[in-house]
């Protein structure tokens, strides 16, 4: 793989979790905006950002994982 083809799939991911980021300010901004009292609507609300949080952090580190092995890779084919 070229390096400019690393470079292009490592600014992909990048914004990808820019993305991610993004979208979880975003649930999560809207989430803290709402000051009306705790519902069953709320509550299952509250669970699913709760899921979409650990899920965006489960990704990172899979993302984090990836970008370590593509550096030993890189490593390898230079060496």
């Amino acid at each position: 793989m070229g390096e400019s083809r690393i470079e292009k799939a490592l600014a992909r991911i990048d914004a990808a979790v820019a993305r991610i980021d993004t979208a979880r300010t975003d649930v999560l901004a809207a989430h803290a905006a709402k000051a009306e009292p705790a519902s069953d609507a709320q509550a299952n609300g509250s669970a699913r950002v709760s899921e979409l949080v650990n899920r965006h952090e489960k990704l990172r580190e899979e993302v984090a994982e990836t970008l370590r092995e593509l550096d030993s890779l890189i490593e390898e084919l230079e060496g």
